[in-house]
């Protein structure tokens, strides 16, 4: 997610300071977005001098005081609240005082991660779609504290960005993986009791609801471990039981089967990343 956002502000015209504290995973970004690029330069959706332009607007870093110069920061760590905390209270101490942090979590509570800076006015959810070169909506999400100054600004550089920003309250799931989320966790528990096959599961919703992708291959292509936190987050924020993840879910998380990232899910997968 995060080097699909450096990515579309790298083509909307923005420098960008991609960070992660891992310089491998840095490097392993650019060389995607570079190949996210090209594919678009051989589809003839870009001109390669535009290719080599956005890949220059693109800055690796590695040591946090890097940010400091940063008008405008997205944050894109899994969905861990503790590590979302954490990574917050450095920005706030690291970045200018007016500069606006926004968080792209799916589900988890912009109140709480703005409660480990000292400016949660200025605080927000910025919840990107994946792949984000590809789909046009952001979730807009305003904590207890966010100010409306922050708000406009974040909704003007999501249109920058070329983003389509719907506002949803700061409740578990928002509104994008409330709806997504439980579907996905349903056709999951319609596997493990046995209803249909996993071909079958995915066909019902591709063929009958005219969905671009099966609800299993999509637990695949988000990640089993993401779907498995965000069902989490549902179910405790809620105490409502029609939130439960699937306990096929939790037993292939803990076997490692994750989906695409870890080469097989539901699926398996060839190194491209395609099904096999």
């Amino acid at each position: 997610m995060g080097r699909g956002i450096a990515q579309v502000a790298a083509q909307s015209g923005f420098a960008v300071l991609l960070s992660d504290q891992n310089r491998p995973i840095v490097d392993a970004a650019l060389q995607a977005i570079d190949a996210s690029l090209m594919r678009q330069v051989e589809k003839g959706k870009l001109q390669p001098g535009a290719r080599a332009e956005t890949l220059g607007r693109i800055r690796p870093a590695v040591e946090p005081a890097a940010l400091s110069g940063a008008d405008f920061v997205i944050e894109a760590v899994s969905e861990d609240p503790t590590l979302k905390s954490r990574v917050f209270e450095a920005l706030d101490a690291t970045c200018r005082p007016g500069v606006i942090l926004a968080s792209n979590t799916s589900s988890l509570s912009i109140t709480r991660i703005a409660a480990a800076t000292r400016r949660p006015e200025r605080v927000i959810g910025m919840h990107f779609m994946n792949p984000v070169p590809v789909m046009e909506l952001v979730e807009i999400v305003a904590g207890q504290s966010t100010s409306a100054e922050t708000i406009e600004t974040t909704r003007g550089l999501a249109k920058r960005l070329g983003k389509t920003a719907v506002a949803a309250q700061d409740y578990p799931g928002f509104i994008s993986n409330r709806i997504l989320m439980p579907m996905i966790n349903e056709a999951i528990c319609a596997l493990h009791e046995g209803v249909g096959s996993r071909d079958d599961i995915d066909a019902v919703m591709r063929l009958g609801m005219r969905h671009p992708m099966g609800p299993l291959a999509l637990a695949d292509f988000i990640g089993l471990d993401t779907c498995l936190a965000i069902m989490e987050v549902l179910h405790q924020g809620f105490g409502d039981p029609k939130y439960r993840p699937c306990p096929l879910l939790r037993r292939m998380v803990d076997a490692g089967l994750l989906g695409r990232k870890s080469g097989r899910g539901f699926y398996e997968y060839g190194a491209e990343g395609t099904p096999r």
